[in-house]
């Protein structure tokens, strides 16, 4: 019995097609990775699946699961204990008001079905497993971005569902950490189907099974994993895996001399959140036009340590020297969670009218900009609820590039993004800091990227 069956499943917003008909069959243990750019459609798939699209948005064509062709309504009553997707963006699928044990014992208790005991001695087990014990008691705003992931992954993984989709499971997790998790759900859909979205191709290859790559809402290419991964038959295939970080040139690196002038500066810096120091002992210069990568383990202080840099949150001790006359929008993060970084209620290009109304800003560099970006004009009459967290996640560095920063702290910028275009984001920073003089402190838990693009690397340990 086929466990998930799609008929040309289409999605359209208005009479726009967003997602071409698509027809798959997965039968129980077999595993299904959907692989393509940001923007692809591979999320609308998983949506339409689940029968979750925005109001916005409608599809065509037919869902079975289980053996039985669905309604929307009899989809939704499978949802938890017998379908489940982990969506891209924990913030949007974990309470805001609970703690990550509080969310994942309920899961047990009130999905699974366990009784109370029952329900703590799972959860203890699951904290443990994801080294999450750090974060336990803390609600999904406390923690880091790749810590909210893991408890994402858990409680989606805790109602037992025999059907799981997953969209983007490994985003901003390094890469001890993904192997972990992609192995843990190959575990839990032994008995049942993994549908796997995502853009990193070792995530593919880990995952194993069948692939699909999709373009601009078009499937491309499928078969077995090995088979497309190894000899890519379509050229944009062969685009994916030829942009591994790995193989990008790397020029000379920028050499900037100690007593030259300092942008930014700290000085036996102690940074944390609340009481809780994450990481001590800061000793640091980065100077206009230099590209410093910051690396370390999901909470170790990466994203308080911009925080703290822009004056955001006080240190717990020690200095932060910054240049003095320079405007407050000149010093810019682009975070980690874009879809906590711009309002849902209005389309796009009311959240860029606005900024470029408010800061006299030169609107002509628009066009040019997105083209560099890869974003489309059509893209701005949506919401921020509406496209792909890579899609939003350029629309925010569009708005910064518009401020002309003379300070960018970079906070996972491409870990929404496919390989393709991860080279394409991450060579427009570097570009920045030269072309501007921006200093660009750049986080990513991807080594080879750090390697290949940053001057120098400052190591965050707790």
């Amino acid at each position: 019995m086929h466990l998930i069956k799609t008929t040309d499943l289409a999605v359209y917003a208005g009479n726009v097609e967003l997602l071409q008909p698509l027809s798959l069959t997965l039968n129980k243990g077999e595993r299904l990775t959907i692989l393509g750019q940001t923007g692809s459609g591979k999320s609308l798939l998983a949506q339409a699946i689940m029968g979750n699209l925005s109001e916005s948005l409608h599809c065509e064509g037919n869902v079975e699961l289980f053996g039985k062709s669905r309604s929307l309504s009899e989809r939704k009553a499978l949802w938890g204990r017998q379908l489940t997707l982990l969506p891209q963006e924990p913030w949007n699928a974990l309470s805001p008001l609970m703690t990550a044990r509080n969310q994942l014992k309920e899961t047990y208790r009130l999905v699974r079905g366990l009784a109370e005991s029952a329900a703590r001695t799972r959860t203890e087990e699951d904290l443990n497993q994801f080294e999450l014990q750090a974060g336990a008691d803390k609600r999904v705003d406390q923690l880091s971005g790749g810590m909210a992931q893991r408890v994402a992954i858990t409680c989606a993984m805790a109602g037992g569902a025999q059907v799981l989709l997953a969209d983007e499971p490994t985003k901003g997790l390094d890469i001890s950490r993904r192997d972990h998790v992609v192995g843990q759900l190959k575990a839990q859909a032994a008995d049942g189907v993994l549908l796997t979205i995502t853009h990193d191709v070792a995530v593919a290859r880990q995952t194993g099974g069948r692939v699909m790559v999709m373009k601009d809402g078009v499937l491309l290419e499928e078969g077995l994993a090995e088979d497309v991964l190894s000899t890519p038959q379509h050229p944009y295939t062969r685009a994916l895996i030829s942009a591994d970080p790995a193989k990008w040139w790397q020029p000379p690196r920028q050499v900037f001399p100690e007593d030259s002038e300092a942008l930014i500066s700290a000085r036996q810096l102690t940074v944390g959140r609340g009481d809780q120091a994450l990481v001590s002992g800061l000793n640091f210069t980065v100077h206009p036009g230099e590209v410093v990568g910051v690396v370390g383990d999901s909470g170790c202080g990466k994203s308080t340590l911009g925080d703290t840099l822009l004056g955001l949150i006080p240190p717990h001790s020690g200095l932060v020297d910054r240049q003095k006359g320079i405007s407050a929008h000149h010093w810019q993060k682009l975070y980690q969670d874009p879809t906590a970084a711009v309002s849902h209620a209005v389309p796009l290009n009311v959240l860029l009218t606005d900024l470029v109304q408010l800061h006299n800003l030169d609107a002509t560099s628009v066009p040019a900009l997105m083209a560099r970006l890869g974003l489309s004009e059509t893209l701005l009459q949506r919401t921020a609820s509406e496209v792909s967290g890579g899609e939003l996640q350029r629309f925010c560095l569009l708005r910064i590039l518009l401020l002309k920063p003379v300070f960018l702290f970079a906070d996972e910028p491409t870990s929404r993004l496919d390989p393709v275009t991860t080279r394409e984001v991450s060579q427009l920073l570097v570009d920045l800091a030269r072309e501007q003089g921006c200093a660009v402190m750049l986080v990513s838990h991807d080594p080879m990227l750090i390697e290949k693009r940053c001057d120098r690397v400052i190591q965050l340990s707790a």
